[in-house]
Order: C-alpha cells, then sequence, then structure tokens
C-alpha cells in the first residue's frame, strides 16, 4: 500500500470528510451546479438560469451541500452567492467537471 494511502487511513477525519463531501454530490442535480460553480462564486439566480430549474428546487439542493460543507456563502444585498469551500473538493469538482461537464468533447 502506498504511503498516502496509509496516511489517509490512519485520519479517519478525512475519510469521513470524503464521505461526507461524495454522498451529497451524488445526486444528478447537484453534480450539475457544481458544473457551473467550478472555481467560482456564483449567484443563486445565475445557478436557477444555468441549471434550468426552479429557484425552490435549487435552494434545497444548495442546502444540502451547505449542511454537508461542500458549499460556503457569501451575502451581498439581497443577492445569495455560492463557491466550494474546500480546495480538496474543489479538485474533486474541477476532475468531475473535466470528466462530465464538458461539451465539446464526443462520447
Amino acid at each position: 500500500m502506498k504511503k498516502s494511502a496509509q496516511a489517509l487511513l490512519k485520519n479517519q477525519e478525512h475519510i469521513v470528510m470524503a464521505a461526507r463531501a461524495l454522498k451529497a454530490i451524488a445526486h444528478p442535480l447537484r453534480l450539475k451546479i457544481l458544473c457551473v460553480l467550478g472555481d467560482q462564486e456564483v449567484c443563486v439566480q445565475e445557478i436557477v438560469t444555468a441549471v434550468g430549474t426552479t429557484q425552490s428546487n435549487i435552494s434545497q439542493h444548495l442546502a444540502i451541500l451547505r449542511d454537508k460543507e461542500v458549499l460556503l456563502t457569501r451575502k451581498d444585498a439581497n443577492r445569495v452567492y455560492y463557491r466550494v469551500g474546500d480546495t480538496r473538493t474543489l479538485q474533486l469538482v474541477g476532475m468531475m467537471r473535466e470528466v462530465f461537464c464538458n461539451l465539446d468533447k464526443t462520447d
């Protein structure tokens, strides 16, 4: 077993954090939201427009991602902005976007 894998297995907190993030993003709509966000900070209305569903539906899924500590928020006047909160999750989202969100590539 590689040294890095052994270190990860010894740190239960990292295992729990990774499992929580993966469970939170394991829904098609939440994956779409993360594809929209990437490494940017985006307001709810932009997410609604890009994803193409109701604001209520988006808000429910954003709440799940926030509760699982995948997303952070910032409020500016009457707008709420979302971004991926952890750089490790951001790396995961980046790889996921390359593999699943790139519309330029063919299957």
